[in-house]
């Protein structure tokens, strides 16, 4: 699940009574946003209840499901749901069907207060994992042959478990790092960008690898990125419009995004640029020119490198598409 793929991956997806909507969102909304942005099916999924029945949310929005949970020999990773009241759901029932289908996942992961269900199929027993941060103390009490870790999301092996809607978000974006690469995450990681007016107009960004912004001179080099994406700056240049010295720069740029600046430099040209190539007639050279790049073949080199097709096969594919 979590290795370089083009392919398509299923996720089946367990929503227990009570849970946010958000947190369903948190989950199925980047997959889509990947799918949309990639023009390609990357990602499709499956809800469940445990009867069948549509998922009453916190928030009286239901959510339609595709049916009841049976633990059958499915293979696809499973994403357990669940934020409010979850001892309700922990019947022996679910805790049975959770550990037979265990046995046959690629995969099982504990969104939010999921991971108490897992961990009551004895599920987690051995593995480093995380919580929402005011279960912890009594989470780690109550399991003490689990670890219990300070984080947002933890990757285990075959248990993934996360502390929280947005930490799912982020947990979501490292899947589509992992499997697509840092350009395609980060072009969905900008659909949920936020400005918050305490922050004095710094850019929030969900969490890339690393990719959560705090360093103020990060953030104004990432800008100054995103306005020059026609005609590029050099490292020397972009940290002298920072203030600091090139070294210090790049310094900063690994420990707060995981990447060097190039690295994320290109994928945002290369973003802009593939955008154009779905939603425009452009010529390629014009694509080029407007993305930062010297010429048409620099171009379609650097794009087949990233996308694993040229910029022809992108357009012929879509016009495929929408006439299938």
């Amino acid at each position: 699940m979590l290795d370089p793929s083009a392919d398509t991956l299923d996720i089946d997806i367990l929503v227990l009574p009570e849970t946010n909507l958000i947190l369903v969102a948190s989950v199925i909304e980047p997959l889509r946003a990947a799918n949309r942005i990639s023009g390609q099916d990357l990602y499709r999924w499956r809800i469940f209840s445990p009867d069948g029945a549509p998922i009453e949310t916190r928030s009286r929005i239901p959510v339609p499901v595709d049916g009841v949970f049976l633990p059958e020999r499915e293979t696809a990773p499973l994403f357990v749901l669940s934020s409010y009241q979850w001892q309700m759901s922990a019947t022996p029932l679910l805790r049975r069907q959770l550990s037979q289908t265990a046995r046959h996942r690629s995969m099982m992961a504990g969104i939010e207060s999921g991971s108490w269900l897992l961990a009551e199929a004895s599920l987690l027993d051995g593995h480093s994992v995380t919580i929402h941060w005011e279960d912890m103390e009594e989470f780690a009490s109550r399991y003490p042959q689990i670890t219990v870790m300070r984080e947002r999301y933890v990757i285990d092996g075959k248990r993934i478990t996360t502390g929280g809607s947005l930490p799912t978000l982020d947990l979501m974006l490292e899947i589509i790092r992992r499997r697509q690469g840092y350009s395609l995450a980060l072009e969905v990681s900008r659909l949920f960008i936020y400005e918050h007016e305490r922050t004095g107009g710094l850019l929030q960004v969900p969490a890339l690898g690393n990719m959560r912004v705090a360093d103020q001179r990060v953030s104004q080099a990432v800008r100054l990125m995103e306005e020059t994406v026609d005609a590029p700056l050099t490292l020397a240049r972009l940290a002298r419009r920072v203030g600091i010295s090139a070294r210090h720069l790049q310094d900063l740029f690994q420990e707060s995004m995981g990447v060097a600046p190039h690295h994320h430099y290109l994928a945002l040209r290369l973003n802009a640029a593939r955008r154009k190539v779905i939603e425009t007639k452009a010529e390629f050279a014009d694509i080029a020119a407007l993305t930062g790049f010297n010429s048409s073949s620099a171009f379609s080199r650097s794009y087949r490198a990233h996308y694993h097709e040229s910029p022809t096969e992108t357009r012929r594919r879509l016009r495929a598409g929408a006439k299938g």
